[in-house]
C-alpha cells in the first residue's frame, strides 16, 4: 500500500505552498497557529499525520518567525508520529554564515542544520543554497536543487545575440561558468572589495562586455547593492544591454529603489521568498513551484532526481 503524503506550510511560504500543491496533485493539510499576545505561537495539526510523510514547506527568510514556525512543525509532526518529516527550504535562512570567518563567531548555517535535524526532520529539501557546503552540514539526506532548470529556458527564451553571463563577485564564478559553458557564452567577473557587511566600498571589472548583452548571475539579491553597481560598471564598459538572474529574492533596505532606478533592463528571480513590493516593473517573478512538486513526488515515490540537476 503506497504511503500517503501530506503537505503542510508556514505562514510564511502560504502562496508557494499552494501552488506547489496544485502541482503535486494534493490539496494542502489542515493545520493552525495559535497566537499568543505577546508574539509566542504554537503551530497545530488539525488531522492526523500518523505513519505519514509529512512535507512542511517554509521559507527560513526573515522575521526568524519563519525558521521557529518550522522547526515546531517538524516537532509535531515527529510526537504525532509522522514515519518521515521532509523539510521543504526553498529559501535557507543564515546560509551565508557557512564559516567561522572571524574571531568568536558563530556557524549560523550548521546550527540551523542541527536544529532541524533535532526538531525531527528526516530529509531536508532545499534550492541554490549560498554555499555548496552546507549539505554537509547535514547527517540526514539532502536535495539541493538548482534554479537552472527554471533560468535556462528563461535566458533561451530572451532570444538574445551577443550573450555574455557575468558573475557580480568572485563567490559566484563557479556558478557563472557553469552557466556559460551550458549556453556556450563568454564570462566576466566583477572583483568587489567590502569594508562591512552589505556595503561595496569598491568593485573592478575583469573581461570584455563592450556590444554584448549580459546577464548577472546570483544565488541571491538582498540590499541590491552589488547587483545594481556592477550593472552601473557593465554598461559604462560598453554593453548593450544588463539583466540579473537570482534564484532568491531578499529585497531589503532600499533594493526595489535601486534597481527600479538601476540600468537594469529586468531582474528574474524565483518565488521563493514572497516580494513585499509588486509595484517594481523591472522585476520578473519565475515560479519554482514545478520544480519543488516534481521533485517532492519523485522522492515520495523512490524515482530519481538526477534530471533536475541541468546545472
Amino acid at each position: 500500500m503506497q504511503q500517503q503524503a501530506l503537505l503542510f506550510s508556514t505562514r510564511g511560504s502560504v502562496e508557494l505552498a499552494k501552488k506547489i500543491s496544485e502541482y503535486y496533485g494534493e490539496e494542502m493539510g489542515q493545520s493552525e497557529v495559535l497566537q499568543f499576545s505577546d508574539g509566542e505561537f504554537q503551530p497545530a495539526f488539525k488531522q492526523s499525520v500518523r505513519g505519514t510523510r509529512v512535507f512542511l514547506i517554509g521559507s527560513t527568510h526573515q522575521p526568524n518567525d519563519n525558521l521557529m514556525e518550522l522547526l515546531m512543525m517538524c516537532d509535531a509532526a515527529k510526537r504525532a508520529s509522522a514515519d518521515k518529516v521532509t523539510a521543504v527550504i526553498p529559501y535557507f535562512g543564515y546560509a551565508r554564515q557557512d564559516r567561522k570567518d572571524a574571531p568568536r563567531v558563530p556557524i549560523g548555517a550548521k546550527l540551523v542544520a542541527k536544529m532541524l535535524t533535532a526538531a525531527g526532520a528526516t530529509r531536508v529539501m532545499t534550492m541554490d543554497l549560498h554555499a555548496d557546503q552546507i549539505q554537509g552540514f547535514f547527517e540526514i539526506p539532502v536535495d539541493h536543487l538548482y534554479a537552472s532548470t527554471i533560468f535556462i529556458d528563461y535566458i533561451k527564451g530572451l532570444g538574445l545575440d551577443d550573450i555574455t553571463i557575468a558573475s557580480p563577485d568572485m563567490g559566484g564564478a563557479k556558478r557563472a561558468n557553469s552557466y556559460a559553458r551550458f549556453l556556450n557564452t563568454d564570462i566576466v567577473i566583477c572583483y568587489k572589495e567590502r569594508r562591512k557587511a552589505n556595503q561595496v566600498h569598491s568593485m573592478t571589472l575583469i573581461g570584455e562586455v563592450e556590444n554584448r548583452n549580459v546577464i548577472l548571475l546570483d544565488d541571491m539579491i538582498d540590499t541590491a547593492g552589488t547587483l545594481t553597481k556592477a550593472s552601473e560598471l557593465i554598461m559604462s564598459r560598453g554593453a548593450k544591454s544588463v539583466r540579473a538572474i537570482a534564484s532568491h529574492a531578499i529585497f531589503s533596505g532600499d533594493a526595489y529603489e535601486r534597481i527600479q532606478n538601476s540600468p537594469l533592463t529586468e531582474v528574474a528571480v524565483t518565488d521563493s521568498i514572497p516580494l513585499k513590493n509588486n509595484s517594481v516593473s523591472k522585476i520578473k517573478v519565475l515560479s519554482c513551484a514545478p520544480l519543488f512538486a516534481d521533485v517532492m513526488q519523485k522522492v515520495h515515490n523512490s524515482k530519481s532526481i538526477s534530471s533536475k540537476f541541468i546545472i
